[in-house]
Formats: structure tokens, sequence, C-alpha cells
């Protein structure tokens, strides 16, 4: 590996899944201006649409997600190719 390309800043970050409320701690260099307390500690916070507790692939169970009516637009831009 070439060495000084790696940011130094690591630090723990919690990650909150916003679908189901899962949170997990890991290390990260993103930055937050959010901040969560978690088991008697405060982390930064980083907040995620799905993740691996939450994603279809990991859980094997289908799940739709429709933030902002997006598959009703879908429908409408293409209801007119319909036969």
């Amino acid at each position: 590996m070439k060495k000084g390309i790696h940011p130094e800043n690591y630090r723990l970050v919690a990650f909150k899944d916003m679908s189901n409320g899962d949170v997990f701690i890991t290390r990260s260099t993103a930055n937050t201006k959010e901040t969560l307390e978690f088991e008697g500690e405060e982390y930064p916070l980083i907040k995620l649409e799905i993740s691996r507790t939450s994603h279809p692939f990991y859980t094997g169970k289908s799940k739709l997600v429709d933030t902002a009516g997006r598959i009703d637009k879908f429908k409408n831009k293409y209801a007119k190719f319909k036969k």
C-alpha cells in the first residue's frame, strides 16, 4: 500500500438506519454536525436510508421503500406508453 494517502482522522461514528431505527458504531472520517447518545456515549451521527439490517439482499425479505412518491411518478410518466 502507498503511504500517506489514507486519512488520519478516523473516529467512532454512529450510523442510524432511518427505515428501522437500527444503530451501529464503526470508525469513519465522514463529516457530520449531528450527534447521537448511544449506550451512554455521544457519537457523531450519520443517517442512512438503508443498511444491512433493512436491505432485502441481507434480510431475504422484499420491502417496498417509496420515498417521495417515486413509484407513482414512474407510473404516471410511462402510463402513456401502456397499450
